[in-house]
């Protein structure tokens, strides 16, 4: 079960019509949705999924709406690789090393080390590459997105399957009833 952290929209339904959306339930950790947000300012500046799908929502909901649906999707993302013990597929392992480096300076070992020399003055050529990989996924996530909603398109009624939506509208009396099949005569 994951811990809630209230960045999921509140939901309102009553009855059989179709349910609203509205702004964020706020029922969790107020320091966990504060820091989540905060993550996803600089998460979203740099090439990546979750940058494609920020810049996806950004279009038709606006920034604000944007920021805290990429930060509930960081936050879904950080409960899966902790759950699955995984790491990141489009992590810069050079940016990560010479962030673990500056925090074990930080807690106290040895400054200049034979393991630590090439951390600081990573290869330039390396982290192009890192760069060129994650906006790789940038594009293939925005094309993946792009096929969906294409392949949506083509079907037809108020679903995805068919039946009884995609036959029209039904008159009162119709609505809310199984349809029964007439018995043979």
């Amino acid at each position: 079960m994951s811990p809630r952290v209230g960045l999921d929209p509140r939901v309102r339904r009553s009855g059989p019509g179709p349910a609203t959306h509205g702004h964020i339930s706020k029922q969790g950790s107020v320091r966990a949705r504060h820091a989540l947000v905060e993550a996803c300012w600089t998460a979203v500046r740099q090439p990546g999924p979750l940058h494609a799908f920020y810049a996806r929502v950004r279009a038709r909901r606006g920034h604000s709406v944007a920021v805290v649906a990429a930060a509930r999707k960081l936050a879904c993302l950080f409960w899966c690789l902790l759950t699955r013990e995984q790491d990141y597929a489009y992590a810069q392992p050079s940016l990560t090393r010479k962030k673990l480096r500056r925090l074990e300076i930080t807690a106290g070992h040895q400054r200049n080390t034979p393991q630590a020399a090439g951390i600081w003055h990573a290869n330039d050529a390396v982290r192009r590459a890192e760069r060129e990989l994650a906006r790789q996924a940038e594009t293939a996530y925005a094309r993946t997105v792009c096929d969906y909603h294409a392949t949506q398109a083509n079907k037809t009624g108020a679903s995805a399957t068919p039946g009884r939506a995609s036959q029209g509208r039904q008159s009162g009396k119709q609505r809310g009833k199984a349809s029964v099949p007439d018995p043979a005569p």
